[in-house]
């Protein structure tokens, strides 16, 4: 099976129903995508597939064949991503396990919505994290879109 993952073309050789998760972890070694739940619920397995997020815990790999995935690694070369940025700026992560998910829905939704409003915010950020930073996650978010300045 073929996929464009983070820009650079890849061959796997798994059985179409394997989660992609599993395939960009074990196949290819992007382990920056987190194994949560399993369910879709958590988002700590948020990856882009052709710009949109995804939950790549429930996602099977041949649905992402021929298609752009991008993974936390591809967001940015050095972690200069504006989120990034933004994340270290408004020190969100606590134990951190979340957010490459958490930057993944994000950097989707500024995609989306360049100047989201605090409605679309919420309804976009449907990951969960445990350490409850969200009122942080929010403030990365206006920011990296110019509208706050932490």
């Amino acid at each position: 099976m073929r996929l464009e993952v983070n820009g650079k073309p890849q061959a796997v050789d798994v059985q179409p129903e394997v989660p992609l998760l599993w395939v960009l972890r074990e196949e290819l070694g992007l382990t920056g995508t987190k194994f949560g739940c399993g369910i879709a619920a958590c988002g700590a397995c948020t990856v882009h597939l052709d710009g949109d997020a995804v939950r790549s815990c429930v996602h099977p790999v041949a649905a992402a064949a021929g298609r752009k995935v991008t993974t936390i690694e591809g967001l940015s070369r050095h972690g200069e991503h504006k989120l990034q940025a933004a994340w270290i700026a408004q020190q969100v992560p606590q134990c951190g396990y979340c957010q490459s998910g958490m930057l993944m829905s994000a950097a989707a939704l500024l995609a989306a919505h360049p100047r989201p409003t605090d409605r679309q915010i919420d309804e976009a950020m449907t990951n969960i994290c445990r350490c409850g930073t969200y009122p942080r996650i929010k403030a990365a978010i206006r920011q990296a879109a110019g509208m706050d300045h932490g």
